[in-house]
């Protein structure tokens, strides 16, 4: 069976996936089948196939899911547009085209590792346990090799302090006006002296007050108030680390008198934690060499960190987040152009045959 990437395309875009994978996994499975390839689908979910029997352990994952709302498929000339044609259903069939491809037989092997639910909580990447040596993850990057991204955290500050009635404003301790020496705490967060430092590719991370909320009564000294952060990390500071420095920090900032808690956002799986390959890795050197990109970060969080923690990792893709009209992905107008599906598919194989030798 010869495999045809933007026919993948073509066929995939069109199965609404926004709210259920299930279609969509029979067509990959069915694909697989297609070409004689078995593949299972494990609790979590996951769609899995492996080629190869050898040492040198290669993955290629992306995701099955899209965001809502469904937007219909178009092919107009070099272009298919709809919901998912490059987030990431235009990457998925340039990974599969790969993986179909190249059999590495004794000399590696090569595992596909698609998961269902990307776009909301990845519980499907955080049941996966593959031990790979290399990882590729199939996302919107405009054919430049990214091999760094930042992550993201979120949490709660909740203040608390002593309720009053609000024409005698001594005799309570007010959760609100508290707020502003949380907001200066922020602002100082990052250039206290064990701050993560500003990473050469990444950049610096940030902190961020995105929602606030507080008091029950318009004539009452409030005694509670919350504020939601958002946190993009760089290497290497992890989730645990910088709840446990910011609680410590904001603490310093607010009054002995109002209480402090800061707690991470409960999720069913971790958070997508920055990750960092060196440019000079095998992985990032075969694939930027044979899709002719451009070495740099990712902009947006991907699954690309679970993966990070165990091998050196990139992100790959045809198609791109944003051009100079704006947003694509998760856009009305998402699109890929099928030339970079077909190079994209190219470059994936050209680099298994690389590492596989």
């Amino acid at each position: 069976m010869t495999f045809d990437p933007v026919s993948f395309v073509e066929r995939a875009v069109p199965v609404d996936s926004t709210e259920d994978v299930g279609e969509m996994r029979d067509l990959l499975v069915g694909t697989l089948a297609d070409a004689g390839v078995d593949a299972t689908v494990d609790g979590a979910g996951n769609t899995l196939a492996s080629r190869g029997s050898g040492d040198t352990h290669v993955v290629l994952n992306t995701h099955i899911d899209t965001v809502p709302p469904h937007v219909p498929f178009e092919r107009d000339d070099d272009t298919v547009r709809g919901r998912g044609s490059c987030d990431a259903k235009g990457p998925l069939a340039a990974l599969l085209s790969a993986f179909l491809a190249v059999d590495p037989g004794e000399a590696g092997r090569v595992t596909l590792a698609v998961t269902p639910d990307e776009e909301t909580l990845s519980t499907g990447a955080a049941a996966l346990d593959l031990d790979p040596d290399y990882c590729v993850v199939g996302e919107p990057t405009g054919l430049d090799v990214c091999n760094a991204a930042k992550g993201r955290f979120q949490g709660t500050v909740t203040l608390s302090g002593e309720n009053a009635h609000a024409a005698e404003p001594a005799e309570g301790t007010n959760a609100v006006a508290a707020l502003e020496g949380v907001l200066r705490a922020l602002d100082t967060f990052d250039g206290r002296d064990d701050a993560p430092p500003v990473h050469d590719a990444l950049g610096a991370a940030t902190l961020t007050p995105t929602v606030v909320s507080g008091g029950t009564a318009t004539n009452q000294i409030p005694a509670a108030s919350e504020l939601v952060v958002d946190r993009r990390s760089v290497p290497p500071e992890t989730a645990e680390g910088f709840r446990s420095s910011l609680e410590a920090h904001l603490r310093e900032g607010v009054p002995d008198d109002v209480g402090v808690d800061f707690s991470l956002t409960d999720r069913e799986s971790p958070f997508l934690e920055a990750f960092s390959t060196p440019a000079d890795d095998p992985l990032v050197t075969a694939l930027a060499d044979a899709a002719g990109g451009d070495v740099r970060p990712f902009t947006a969080a991907t699954e690309a960190s679970y993966f990070a923690a165990d091998a050196p990792t990139v992100v790959f893709g045809p198609g791109v987040l944003a051009d100079d009209e704006g947003a694509v992905a998760h856009a009305e107008r998402e699109y890929v152009r099928v030339g970079e599906v077909r190079a994209a598919a190219d470059a994936v194989a050209a680099t298994l045959r690389e590492l596989l030798g």
